[in-house]
């Protein structure tokens, strides 16, 4: 049931995310409010988290200053399924699965794209290799054929020397009987 609870909390922070309007860049006239102790804040958690450095515990309703000195705020202080900070809507567990699930898709994301880069470079390389390869293979057959060429005519020679040859313009060729 936990799980349930903090699945449609990461799915309801994914969709706010998406949805948040985007400042068009005018500035406000109002200026922020001096830095004040987050302990002396009293009231709601939207009142606590205008301030940066505020932490709100829904546990004892206590607005507390962030602990910088830790990533998370320890257990003692307030729990991580209790506390908020930035916005009210999402606690700290579904901040950290939201954030650990974003990375990931990022991180897998960038190793397919250069996964994908590197296999298109290596699918043109063998194109390159097999021009090579056929150059090499067709330098070989043309040594092979004059190699024969010249063993040819090295057996011509030899035959035409003991009268093997059986070429008509030579005078002695064999008998053979009809």
């Amino acid at each position: 049931m936990e799980f349930l609870q903090l699945s449609s909390s990461v799915l309801l922070l994914f969709a706010c995310i998406c949805c948040v309007p985007v400042s068009s860049g005018e500035s406000s006239t109002s200026t922020p409010p001096p830095h004040q102790a987050c302990s002396s804040i009293t009231g709601s958690c939207e009142e606590c988290l205008k301030n940066v450095s505020c932490l709100w515990c829904y546990t004892t309703n206590a607005c507390l200053d962030y602990p910088v000195r830790n990533i998370l705020p320890p257990s003692k202080l307030c729990r991580l399924s209790d506390a908020r900070w930035g916005v009210c809507w999402v606690n700290f567990e579904a901040l950290i699965i939201a954030m650990a699930v974003v990375g990931g898709i990022l991180l897998i994301s960038i190793t397919i794209c250069c996964c994908c880069c590197c296999s298109r470079k290596r699918s043109s390389g063998p194109d390159r290799d097999e021009e090579r390869m056929a150059r090499k293979r067709e330098e070989r057959m043309q040594r092979l054929n004059e190699r024969k060429a010249e063993r040819k005519t090295k057996h011509d020679e030899i035959r035409k020397k003991y009268g093997l040859l059986s070429n008509s313009d030579h005078p002695y060729s064999r008998f053979e009987n009809d």
